[in-house]
Formats: structure tokens, C-alpha cells, sequence
């Protein structure tokens, strides 16, 4: 009977210390707070030890991702297919240097590892993208939001941050939904002016930010009645910057747009805000040299003189655009490609290969829209993404002066800095 009593008493006193220590290790966690439930946020969240860290997210939105979902018309263009960081940074118009180190770290190829041992298999597009092969948005979604599930961190939608208070060795993040504190802060809010000035407050600089990644409003002859005409492979120069990108095209119905748009409007995005968007561009359609493209069509005129110039389209274009050509270069599609002027030879090569085009305006698309500008560069740590000039302080995605062309590489950004994060904070 003795014996049992100190077996019980024992192994009560075991049941008691294990509960003490498991109080002292909660104890000992500390709280961290994400501002901005975006790709930057969430991958943080999705690689911190939840043995260290209790982790709340707040978005402001009603969901969290929502970029993530509507990326590349809802299929995610997860990364680029681009694994050397010397060759990556080359994409990226503000914070190539910054990013070189962040590359070495976490690159493309660590993305889709991390994806793939998620269950998630991706593929890489002839163009270098890459795709989930369920090409479906949710299913990166899906990934991200299991794995801070399964840490059991809080989500928390509809919450938006109205002040950061840097107290003694905590915040205080005040809401409308209530107050939070936090031993450290990682903000990965986005470039929207609210958010920008918020952290603005704490003593960071910002550049101010323009749009990026827009494309050309523009209205000529050339381009009406044409939205959804294609081109492969097109040369488009602002001659007034001497700059000039090439790539696929795309008429829309209210300009010009697709990769060689984007490119340019990325690279030159400040200068073309001074500019006011009123500028004059050079669209080389056939990305030809416009003395080949005369020897071509003067080898065909030689091979085929009674061939109507209407089927005389030799040019890798549409045959509504090779029609619109004939139609603004004033040149009956019926004649005889034998009859043909060297002036009108002139206006259809000029019009293909050197065609002077005024664009009155940008165009972007709201839930995608990309900026150049943000926190100041100077003042982050690329080794580990904190501030420098706050303490437990740490930002990522494009609330940083940090863009990139269109092609997965502003996502990729947001995972190796994200990654950086979790890494340092992990070790601490």
C-alpha cells in the first residue's frame, strides 16, 4: 500500500514537472506579427519554427494571396525558370545589386523544390516560366496556407492596421478590430500608400513609387479594329531614351501591350512618369532590319509580279494586320505586286519595320498592379531582411524600392526574401 502511494505520488510529480515544462517553453516563445498576408508574408509564416514562434497574420483584405491567385490569369507564375543569380538579377530594373546575395541563398530552383516536396509539381514553359501542372492557382495556395495550418498560426482577414507603435522591447499594432503586441514585427504589406506611410512613420525613407509593368495607351489607324492580333517576336524602342526591348506583342483595344511593353515600361519606369505617359515610340513588328525586309519583298515581287499584293503577305503577321498595312499605306490590295511604287514599297516597309506611334497613357490592371519605389534600400539588411533602423523589424515584397519584369521574378523576390527571414529568425 506504501508503495503504491509513492508510485502514484511519483508519477505524479512527473505529470507536474513535464507541465512545468511545457509552461516555461510556451513561456519562452515569442510573438511575432505579419503585416500583409501576400506571397512575401505567407512564405515567411510558412518556413518559421513553430516551436520558437507563436505567428498572427493580418490582412487587410477579405482573403489572403490574392495575387498569388490571379497571377499569370489564374495559374500562378510561380518562378522563372533561371538559376544562375548573376543571370536572375538581370530581371530585376530596381535591386539587382541588393537581391545578388538574397539569389545565392534561395534561387528559382529552391522555389520549385519547396513546392514539389509539397506535392505540388510544377513545369517550366517553353518561355522559361513556370506553372503548376495542375496550372491552377490554388493549388500554390493550398501549399502555403496547409503549411501554416499545420503550425496552428492565426490568419487573421479584415484587419487593418492603423498604427505601429515601437514601445521598449515590444509593438503595439492598433486596429479597429482591437490591439496586438508583438516582440517582432515582419511587414509585408504591399506598395499601396497606406501601408507605405505606415512604415514611413517609424522612421524608414521612401521612394516614392510609380506604376510599373503597364502598358501603352495609343490610338492610330494602325491598331483599330485589331485587339487580339498577335506578334511572336517584336522590337519596340522610345527613342527619346534610346531604349529599346523586344519580345512578344499585343494589340488591345485600347493600345499596346504583352512582354516587350511590359519590358520597357518596367526599365524606364521613372522616366516615363516625367514624361507624364506622353511619349513617342518605334514598333518594329517583324523584328526585322528594315533593308531585309525590303530584299525579301523584292525577291518575292521578282518570283511572283502578277500576284496580287493582298496575297503577297510574306511577313510572319496576321492577314488582317497585312490588309490594315495596305489599308493605311493607301495601296489598293488588288494591284499587281509588278505595279507597285517604290513609294508604296517604302510606306508598307516603313510601316512593318520603323512605325512612329503616340502613346497618350498607361494602362494597368488593378489587382496586378506592380510599382517601382518603397522603402529605401539603404536602410535594409540583405542578409537577413531586417531594418536598420528599427529593431525586431523586418520587411519583405514590394513594399521594398524592389520590381522586376513580368515573368515570375517579382514572386520569386518575395519567397528568398520570405525564406531569408524565416531562416534568420530560426537560428535565433
Amino acid at each position: 500500500m506504501f508503495v503504491e502511494k509513492i508510485r502514484s505520488t511519483n508519477l505524479k510529480l512527473q505529470r507536474s514537472d513535464i507541465l512545468v515544462y511545457k509552461i516555461k517553453l510556451m513561456s519562452k516563445k515569442k510573438r511575432i506579427i505579419i503585416i500583409g498576408g501576400g506571397a512575401a508574408g505567407f512564405f515567411t509564416a510558412a518556413n518559421l519554427d513553430e516551436n520558437k514562434y507563436y505567428v498572427t497574420i493580418l490582412e487587410q483584405n477579405s482573403d489572403v494571396l490574392q495575387k498569388v491567385k490571379i497571377s499569370g490569369g489564374g495559374r500562378c507564375n510561380v518562378t522563372h525558370a533561371c538559376f544562375d543569380p548573376r543571370e536572375l538579377v538581370n530581371f530585376y530594373p530596381r535591386g539587382n545589386r541588393e537581391l545578388l546575395s538574397v539569389f545565392t541563398k534561395f534561387q528559382p530552383g529552391d522555389t520549385m523544390d519547396w513546392f514539389e516536396t509539397r506535392n505540388v509539381p510544377l513545369k517550366i514553359e517553353k518561355d522559361n516560366r513556370v506553372f503548376p501542372t495542375t496550372d491552377s492557382s490554388q493549388s500554390i495556395i493550398n501549399a502555403m496556407i496547409d503549411e501554416v495550418r499545420n503550425k496552428n498560426f492565426e490568419v487573421k482577414t479584415q484587419v487593418s492596421v492603423s498604427e505601429i507603435i515601437k514601445q521598449e522591447e515590444t509593438y503595439l499594432i492598433k486596429t479597429k478590430q482591437g490591439d496586438f503586441t508583438a516582440d517582432i514585427v515582419i511587414y509585408t504589406t504591399g506598395s499601396s500608400p497606406k501601408s507605405v506611410k505606415l512604415i514611413q512613420n517609424l522612421g524608414h525613407k521612401i521612394v516614392e513609387a510609380v506604376p510599373s509593368l503597364f502598358t501603352f495607351n495609343i490610338k492610330d489607324d494602325l491598331l483599330k479594329d485589331l485587339p487580339g492580333t498577335s506578334f511572336e517576336n517584336a522590337e519596340v524602342s522610345i527613342p527619346s531614351l534610346k531604349t529599346e526591348e523586344s519580345g512578344p506583342l499585343l494589340i488591345t483595344h485600347w493600345g499596346l501591350s504583352g512582354p516587350a511593353v511590359l519590358k520597357i515600361s518596367a526599365w524606364e519606369a521613372r522616366n516615363l512618369a516625367k514624361l507624364k505617359y506622353n511619349f513617342e515610340i518605334e514598333v518594329n513588328f517583324i523584328s526585322k532590319p528594315l533593308s531585309e525586309a525590303e530584299e525579301e519583298l523584292k525577291e518575292f515581287k521578282n518570283s511572283n509580279p502578277k500576284r496580287s499584293i493582298e496575297k503577297s503577305k510574306i511577313f510572319d503577321v496576321t492577314n488582317r494586320f497585312w490588309n490594315k498595312i495596305l489599308e493605311i499605306s493607301h495601296i489598293n490590295p488588288e494591284k499587281q505586286i509588278a505595279n507597285i511604287t517604290k513609294k508604296e514599297l517604302d510606306l508598307i516597309l516603313e510601316n512593318l519595320c520603323a512605325k512612329k506611334l503616340k502613346v497618350t497613357g498607361k494602362s494597368t490592371f488593378k489587382d496586378e498592379f506592380v510599382t517601382a519605389g518603397g522603402v529605401n534600400l539603404k536602410e535594409i539588411n540583405f542578409k537577413n531582411m531586417s531594418s536598420k533602423i528599427i529593431s525586431d523589424f523586418y520587411i519583405a515584397g514590394e513594399v521594398l524600392d524592389i520590381d522586376a519584369v513580368t515573368g515570375g521574378f517579382n514572386f520569386q523576390a518575395c519567397w528568398s526574401e520570405g525564406w531569408l527571414i524565416s531562416q534568420h529568425l530560426n537560428t535565433l
